[in-house]
């Protein structure tokens, strides 16, 4: 009878198979990263292929917590590792244990990565850069207490400055802790209070030994300081992260001691060239000012202050005298007119037709005008209006005829 064997136990068997050989318990593989996903736990999931194959990798968090890149898809590397077989599944995948850029360093991939990455958040922008200050009274220096950085500072301040006051923040410029140091004194710095400006230097040297400087944490320390911050990191051509972020670069540490401190005697002769540019200024504005009060003091206005007041009056004398001239024109003009307006109404009043002879007559019970024979009847009450009064009467008859030929 065959001997039959589980599913499991298939998986099993082959996994040991692969396990015991040499090449795939320790090898190096080099593609391009397809499908990367980074799960929640820190895994990170993804199949590297060439041109005619693909093969399923997977790299635990503890083996990719320090790796200076981020993979990406499309990205070609070099991956140490071994090939085992997930028995789950029943397939074999890559465990991967270490991983590097094909044809470019992993330390040049993570600078440029995250120099995009910051860029693209805004912190290399012109518009956050503080302005430094003209002559500050205290620097703080953050650097290695042991290196010549600090005392290529102290140097070239001393010499330009005697005045200036120095606050040494030491701390590690390489090493794991450097970048955590480095962004602490930074952030204590701001927290004190107690300096104008802050140098972050460090001497020349390789990307490695320069990485602190190119750290997240020392470029966000650096962009939330309150404090304005020169970057002296490594030789005028070396450049990091720190560089484009701080609010000025100095190629060397000794040039940012230049930048921030002015040399006393070239303040000295600016204070003296302003001091008689001052002098100069005040004497020409005091000629001018007493050749104006000459002028002033021979001038009419000056001599004889009453002069225009008079003039003033006269011709106040005058207008008054025009004036009052047309303003009896006009009342004799208002008159003649008041006059004949009044004639014309005298012409029209009944009082003056009264006066002629005629009269009004009405009837005494509503006032109604007697206009025609027709308006009355017989034994109406009438009330005839004269020149004088008013005649009650009666009426007794009525006969109609013409009146000086009207009917």
């Amino acid at each position: 009878m065959h001997y039959v064997l589980s599913v499991s136990e298939i998986n099993r068997y082959i996994k040991e198979l692969v396990s015991r050989d040499l090449i795939l318990s320790s090898l190096w593989v080099k593609g391009e990263i397809s499908n990367y996903k980074y799960h929640y736990s820190g895994h990170m999931y993804f199949t590297v292929k060439d041109e005619s194959s693909v093969i399923k990798c997977v790299m635990f968090r503890t083996q990719n917590v320090g790796l200076k890149f981020v993979p990406e898809n499309g990205m070609k590397v070099i991956i140490k590792g071994n090939v085992s077989v997930f028995e789950r599944d029943g397939q074999y995948q890559l465990y991967a244990e270490e991983m590097q850029p094909d044809g470019v360093g992993a330390l040049h991939l993570a600078f440029e990565q995250l120099k995009k990455r910051l860029n693209e958040e805004g912190l290399f922008d012109a518009k956050y850069k503080k302005q430094l200050p003209y002559l500050p009274g205290a620097i703080g220096v953050v650097t290695s207490s042991t290196g010549a950085v600090i005392r290529d500072i102290i140097n070239v301040t001393s010499r330009r400055f005697q005045n200036v006051e120095i606050k040494i923040f030491p701390v590690a410029v390489q090493g794991e802790s450097a970048a955590r140091q480095i962004a602490g004194a930074i952030k204590k710095l701001n927290e004190a209070k107690c300096v104008d400006v802050i140098i972050v230097a460090r001497g020349g040297g390789s990307l490695e030994e320069l990485w602190a400087f190119n750290e997240e944490i020392v470029a966000r320390s650096i962009f939330d300081s309150d404090i304005p911050v020169i970057s002296a990191v490594g030789h005028e051509t070396d450049y990091t992260i720190a560089d484009f972020v701080a609010d000025m670069r100095a190629p060397t540490p000794s040039a940012a001691a230049e930048i921030v401190i002015p040399r006393k005697d070239v303040i000295e002769d600016r204070i003296l060239s302003l001091k008689i540019r001052l002098k100069s200024s005040v004497h020409k504005v005091l000629s001018l000012r007493r050749a104006k009060l000459d002028r002033l003091q021979s001038s009419t206005a000056f001599n004889q202050p009453y002069d225009r007041i008079y003039q003033d009056r006269m011709k106040l004398d005058v207008i008054n005298k025009y004036m009052y001239k047309a303003l009896l024109a006009n009342k004799e003009r208002v008159k003649s007119k008041m006059q004949f307006l009044v004639g014309k109404l005298d012409v029209l009043s009944p009082l003056t037709i009264l006066s002629r002879g005629y009269s009004i007559v009405k009837l005494k019970a509503d006032g109604a005008f007697i206009k025609s024979i027709n308006d009355v009847k017989m034994r109406d009450a009438l009330d005839i209006n004269v020149k004088d009064g008013t005649i009650t009467c009666t009426v007794n008859g009525v006969e109609a005829g013409e009146i000086h030929g009207a009917k």
